[in-house]
C-alpha cells in the first residue's frame, strides 16, 4: 500500500487543502497505517519489469526539480533485492544533470506509464550510483545498443498508484502490430485466394 508514500510527499499545506475540501479524513486514516516502508509486491515488480521507459525526478543543487526519461528494452528496469531496482545509465549527452544532482541530495521520485492499459505508478526512494563495471554489467541488458557508463541503484521507500482519470491511451509499434496482425493475416489469405481464383479464370 502507499501509506509511507503518503506520510512522506504530504506537507502541511497539502494537508491543510485536503481539510479544506474534505479529504482529509481518508488520507490521515491511510498514513496511520503501514511501517516504514512501502512493500513492493509482484504487482509493482511485474508492473517495473515491464516498462521500456520511465521518467525520474531528482533535486539540483540550486533546490529545482529536474526530471528525464530513460529507456530501453522492456525489463531495463528492474528489481536488484527486496526494496532496491536498478537499471544502467548509457552514454548519453554528457551533462550529467541527474547524477550531479544525487551527489548533494539522493531523493529521486520515478514515475512509470502503461498508456494502452492506462495505468500509473510513481515510486519514491533515495538513489546512488556506481561505476563499477560488475554492477554497470549486472543491469546491462542483454544484446542492447548502447554504452553502459554507471549504475542507478535506488532503494525505494514508497510507492503510489494513480487513477486512470485523464491519461489517454497511446500505442507503441509492437502493440499495434499485435492489433493489426490479424488484419495482415487476412489480407494475405484474400489476395492469395484472388490470385488463385485468376490463376484458374479463362481470359476474354
Amino acid at each position: 500500500m502507499a501509506q509511507t508514500f503518503l506520510r512522506t510527499m504530504f506537507g502541511p499545506h497539502s494537508r491543510a487543502l485536503q481539510e479544506q475540501n474534505g479529504s482529509r479524513t481518508a488520507y490521515a486514516r491511510m498514513e496511520a497505517q503501514g511501517g516504514d516502508m512501502d512493500i513492493l509486491t509482484t504487482r509493482e515488480l511485474d508492473f517495473i519489469a515491464a516498462r521500456d521507459s520511465f521518467y525520474i525526478a531528482s533535486i539540483s543543487e540550486h533546490g529545482w526539480p529536474y526530471m528525464q526519461h530513460r529507456g530501453g528494452p522492456a525489463g531495463f528496469l528492474r528489481r536488484i533485492s527486496g526494496n532496491r531496482i536498478g537499471f544502467a545509465d548509457y552514454q548519453g549527452n554528457r551533462q550529467f544533470l541527474s547524477t550531479g544532482n544525487l551527489a548533494a541530495d539522493d531523493r529521486v521520485c520515478l514515475f512509470l506509464m502503461d498508456y494502452p492499459a492506462r495505468r500509473r505508478l510513481k515510486l519514491i526512494g533515495h538513489a546512488r550510483t556506481t561505476s563499477e563495471p560488475e554492477d554497470v554489467a549486472a543491469l546491462m541488458p542483454a544484446d542492447y545498443a548502447a554504452i553502459g557508463e554507471r549504475a542507478f541503484v535506488i532503494d525505494i521507500v514508497g510507492f503510489d498508484w494513480n487513477c486512470p482519470q485523464h491519461i489517454t491511451p497511446r500505442f507503441g509499434a509492437a502493440d499495434l502490430a499485435q492489433i493489426t496482425q490479424p488484419l495482415q493475416d487476412e489480407i494475405a489469405r484474400l489476395r492469395a485466394r484472388i490470385a488463385t481464383l485468376e490463376a484458374v479464370t479463362p481470359q476474354g
